[in-house]
């Protein structure tokens, strides 16, 4: 059986509320679950990143910080604007 550890979602509609729980992978996000994280961290479980960084903010786990460098470069498009106004400058000076 995989187990994840992730989110349990409550609460009414628009006020949602999220329980940390230990659950089959191949279950719901609200079906069964079978305990609380913290034993299973302690066990080896691999928590989901944003479990991870919930679980850091209160000191339970480490969470190592990442970097994504390729995400902040801009899109193609963005390039391609970039690269006719650059022309447009040269053009005009």
């Amino acid at each position: 059986m995989s187990l994840k550890i992730r989110l349990s979602r409550g609460g009414a509609k628009k006020r949602p509320f999220y329980r940390i729980v230990v659950a089959d992978a191949r279950m719901p996000r609200d079906g069964r679950f079978v305990e609380k994280a913290k034993a299973w961290i302690a066990k080896g479980a691999q928590p989901t990143d944003r479990v991870l960084r919930l679980l850091d903010g209160v000191g339970a786990a480490k969470r190592e910080p990442q970097n994504n460098p390729e995400k902040a470069k801009p899109k193609k498009k963005a390039q391609e604007r970039a690269a006719a106004a650059e022309k447009a400058a040269a053009a005009a000076a």
